[in-house]
């Protein structure tokens, strides 16, 4: 009896994951060590980021009650998740990252806003930049302009001072 109210628990924290995050990545992890996943929950747990390993048919239940379907597929063989909360990037980066040291995990999709999403997706998420490069480039988009119409502005009354000190000179000279 312990373990079917244990089950209920995993799938009811399976389901408020699933719906509170932003993103899930779903990998395979077979080959993955105790080490690399020790290290690899480490480095989510500093990104604000989570990894869990939980049953494919638990997972299934919980997306069911959560109103998401079509993740049948990511659900095969031994699945890795991770979820993340404030960043839509993050578990994407990091397990790219990953991946580029250690070759023990195969990305096998993911969950976007309650919208299966492929490998590739996933992938192209990883290469985004990050939210604060993001806002960098559009301040610095907007600042352009604004500078290039300082600019032009600032050119007559430069003209006039370059003037201006022309005549003094010319005046002290004679």
């Amino acid at each position: 009896m312990a373990t079917i109210e244990k089950k209920k628990q995993l799938v009811a924290d399976l389901q408020s994951k699933l719906t509170s995050s932003k993103v899930s990545v779903f990998a395979d992890y077979r080959g993955l060590n105790v080490a690399s996943a020790t290290a690899l929950r480490v480095s989510f747990r500093e990104a604000g980021a989570e990894l869990l390993v939980a049953k494919n048919t638990l997972t299934k239940i919980a997306a069911d009650r959560a109103g998401i379907h079509g993740l049948e597929q990511l659900l095969t063989g031994p699945t890795i998740i991770a979820f993340g909360y404030a960043d839509l990037v993050t578990p994407s980066k990091l397990l790219n990252s990953f991946l580029r040291t250690n070759r023990s995990i195969e990305i096998k999709g993911g969950l976007l806003d309650g919208r299966v999403i492929s490998a590739r997706d996933v992938r192209a998420l990883a290469d985004l930049p990050s939210r604060e490069v993001l806002i960098a480039q559009v301040m610095r988009g907007l600042q352009g302009p604004i500078a290039g119409l300082q600019s032009v502005l600032a050119g007559p009354i430069r003209k006039l001072a370059t003037a201006l000190q022309a005549i003094q000179e010319q005046k002290a000279a004679s």
